[in-house]
């Protein structure tokens, strides 16, 4: 059992999975593509060390629980094409994580930066 070698499998499995969300999920292009300038930002205009690695973790933050919010959907619907209360609950919650993490996002990112 060589260990090195299941963490590169797992590595690949996970850019496996985000090449997939890339590919399939409008939502997880457009946070992507608003999260770089971000990171370019955090990186250049935060006042300090912490507030830059707050910033930065508020825009990964996004994209893990968008990738989760994905999944959850791609799973509900290999499982059943029917419309369930439960599935439909699942969806709503996993969707309900994405928007509180992006009013975390705002949230972070106006402590930083209000005068």
């Amino acid at each position: 059992r060589n260990d090195v070698g299941r963490l590169l499998r797992a590595t690949a499995y996970s850019w496996q999975g985000v090449r997939a969300a890339w590919r399939h999920e409008a939502a997880f292009r457009l946070e992507v593509w608003l999260g770089v300038p971000l990171l370019a930002l955090a990186g250049w205009a935060a006042p300090g060390r912490w507030q830059t690695l707050v910033l930065v973790l508020s825009v990964l933050a996004v994209w893990i629980i968008e990738l989760l919010n994905s999944a959850i959907e791609a799973l509900a619907d290999a499982v059943s094409v029917e419309a369930h209360p439960l599935i439909g609950r699942a969806k709503d919650m996993a969707s309900a994580a994405v928007t509180l993490s992006l009013l975390a996002l705002l949230l972070t990112w106006g402590v930083v930066f209000w005068p």
